[in-house]
């Protein structure tokens, strides 16, 4: 038997700002990655894996107009990559479209 649980979060006013943070940093790595691995395919032929999209964050966050990416858990952004390459495996496996960018929401709520 299959039990499940609702919680609901309220987050502090802190919490809210990291959390607004971390979900902006996460959608800036995504699009740069996205953007970085079209170009890379469509001008040189070169499929980018997980782990070659890991070394292009690790070097993107080195650079001095992406410093502010270390402010927030390196998890978040790696997850992101991994989203994303899952994404690709559906693309290629025909189950899903080309990856698209994120954009972002702003909600009153």
């Amino acid at each position: 038997m299959n039990k499940s649980y609702k919680y609901r979060f309220q987050p502090t006013e802190s919490q809210k700002l990291l959390l607004a943070q971390t979900f902006g940093c996460v959608r800036v790595v995504y699009n740069h990655i996205l953007d970085w691995r079209s170009k890379e395919y469509s001008q040189n032929s070169i499929k980018i894996n997980y782990a070659t999209s890991c070394k292009k964050l690790t070097e993107i966050k080195q650079l001095e107009q992406f410093k502010w990416l270390n402010d927030v858990s390196a998890v978040a952004l790696t997850q992101s990559l991994r989203n994303q390459d899952k994404a690709f495996s559906n693309f290629f496996a025909k189950r899903a479209k080309y990856p698209t960018f994120k954009c972002c929401i702003v909600t009153g709520k």
